[in-house]
């Protein structure tokens, strides 16, 4: 875990971001960065610890942000529908890059992509592994996701090699914790006795949990190099979402129903490779099995989501009905 340090967190109100930001914070001086148009975001990463700092990396103005940082942790992200893939682009890949160019005296960035940014794969079992193809096509998360992810990762590269700042690009898998990640909102789904829509016959994902998250930062910062280091971000364990929803049934005592509406495009699975992580990292700490059990037991308890979690709206109509009953 990094100490006495002075870190950047970009998109600081994310879903999977708040979690590592306020780890940080107990023991260096994170400032997080968003936009911050509701005065009670602003409130609510400031009594974490954190100083909120706004910058709007679609109007190119970053010059709040502190520049003489030790790190640099982007996971500034805008989804976004087809429509609107020319400002998707302006914030995704050219603000990443105003954003490294304000901060390129830092030690490290840690620059954080996605499985969306591989070419689909037809199997579900298939494990995308860093030197595989990237292209269009992985995610029914955000239509504008793959392209601005792969766009991303050119920034991101162009940056080390022109500023000589030491990069990680981090593909990260699905998030599992917070509440309002992937796995919280299939819970609230089956509470309120939605259909959940599913990709495929078996949707398999590698999740992480925030806790591991947290502990790999250091890891990869150090491992960050001029030529950048791509590494897929993920858990060790396999999860399907079939057997997911049937357990939050179970536990829930409610019926769970989902469908699968597959498209043109999209991938078998989402499963990610971990060994070269595991290389830097060591094996994640918390198994899939330990982290959902939990997140179970704090749902459906009733229990408040621990940290403050922004209700996204996602940048397509079929992940809106399937998350949040509209489309």
């Amino acid at each position: 875990m990094l100490k006495d340090r002075r870190i950047l967190v970009t998109g600081v109100t994310g879903k999977a971001v708040v979690p590592i930001a306020a780890a940080l914070a107990r023991d260096n001086e994170v400032w997080g960065q968003a936009r911050f148009t509701d005065a009670r975001d602003r409130a609510a990463i400031a009594a974490l610890g954190i100083r909120p700092c706004a910058a709007d990396l679609g109007s190119g103005d970053v010059g709040d942000l502190p520049a003489d940082v030790d790190y640099v942790l982007h996971f500034a992200w805008m989804r976004a529908a087809r429509e609107a893939l020319e400002q998707a682009m302006r914030v995704n890949v050219e603000g990443a890059g105003l954003v490294l160019h304000h901060c390129r005296s830092a030690k490290a960035a840690l620059v954080v992509s996605s499985t969306a940014a591989y070419l689909a794969d037809p199997d579900p079992w298939h494990r995308y592994r860093e030197g595989d193809p990237v292209g269009p096509g992985l995610t029914a998360a955000a239509a504008t996701s793959p392209v601005c992810k792969i766009g991303l990762e050119a920034m991101a590269r162009f940056s080390a090699r022109a500023h000589g700042l030491p990069v990680t690009i981090a593909r990260l898998n699905t998030v599992l914790g917070p509440h309002q990640a992937f796995f919280g909102k299939q819970v609230t789904a089956v509470l309120e006795g939605r259909e959940i829509v599913l990709p495929s016959d078996t949707d398999t994902h590698s999740p992480i949990h925030s806790e591991d998250m947290i502990r790999q930062i250091g890891p990869l910062l150090d491992a960050a190099g001029r030529a950048p280091l791509t590494v897929n971000w993920c858990g060790d364990d396999v999860a399907i979402s079939q057997d997911t929803i049937a357990r939050i049934g179970e536990r829930a005592g409610k019926a769970a129903c989902f469908t699968v509406r597959s498209a043109p495009g999209l991938a078998g699975g989402n499963i990610s490779d971990p060994e070269k992580r595991r290389s830097i990292t060591g094996p994640c700490l918390t198994s899939f099995g330990d982290g959902f059990e939990r997140l179970l037991d704090e749902m459906l308890d009733g229990a408040p989501s621990p940290l403050p979690q922004r209700d996204w709206a996602y940048g397509s109509g079929a992940q809106n009905q399937i998350f949040k009953g509209v489309a």
